[in-house]
């Protein structure tokens, strides 16, 4: 039976997919579908530009394609979506996006979303994706904390960064719910949602729990 839901980490980190599997370690059960979290070897130790999220596209299919067979599910762990139209075209599995599923999630939360992004050049990426998503009605602002992806293993200096910035939308944007715009900042959501005051969507757990519920569902009626 398909029943895996494979998470991929599009970076080469560890690090990362370490947190990943971490954030989505309550989404298991004992009766499945199994969640496996992997990184991609060809990728960049973070994506942080477009030509990191282009760069990944290619490598990513072809993963994809090796784990085709023994697939319930997709979850691209990457905030920018790469590759997200393209699997979905390639493979016969549900494929999901992390930023198109966190945010999407905090439109059930909340009336206006702000994200916590990690670098300035991360925003503008990140507002045509929400443009042609066709969200920013509900939108408050993107805003950076100025830490690359492998600076966010540094516990105190991130966690103090996002809940400067995650004050910073909700008291001067008007945020009543915030994302987290970035796989690698996992392991922060309980204690950022503490300090701030207002719910945090940490996009991986929400993208991989419509995940392991559609691969659930459909083997429910499958006969």
């Amino acid at each position: 039976m398909n029943s895996s839901v494979y998470v991929i980490n599009p970076n080469s980190s560890q690090t990362v997919t370490a947190a990943i599997d971490a954030a989505v370690a309550p989404l298991r059960s004992v009766d499945g579908p199994g969640i496996v979290c992997l990184s991609l070897t060809e990728g960049p130790p973070g994506i942080q530009s477009q030509r990191d999220v282009d760069g990944v596209i290619m490598p990513m299919l072809r993963k994809a394609s090796e784990l085709e067979e023994s697939a319930g599910a997709f979850v691209i762990a990457c905030f920018s979506d790469p590759g997200l139209h393209a699997l979905r075209e390639q493979s016969r599995r549900r494929v999901f996006g992390i930023a198109e599923c966190g945010v999407l999630t905090a439109l059930t939360l909340g009336q206006r979303f702000g994200v916590i992004a990690i670098l300035p050049t991360s925003v503008p990426r990140h507002l045509r994706y929400f443009g042609a998503m066709g969200v920013m009605d509900r939108f408050a602002a993107d805003l950076p904390i100025g830490l690359g992806v492998a600076e966010l293993s540094d516990e105190q200096k991130t966690l103090s960064r996002m809940i400067e910035v995650g004050r910073t939308l909700k008291s001067a944007h008007g945020a009543d719910v915030l994302v987290m715009g970035c796989a690698g900042m996992a392991r922060y959501r309980a204690a950022l949602e503490e300090a701030v005051g207002v719910p945090i969507v940490e996009p991986t757990q929400a993208a991989v729990a419509m995940a392991v519920g559609h691969v659930r569902l459909s083997q429910a009626f499958t006969p």
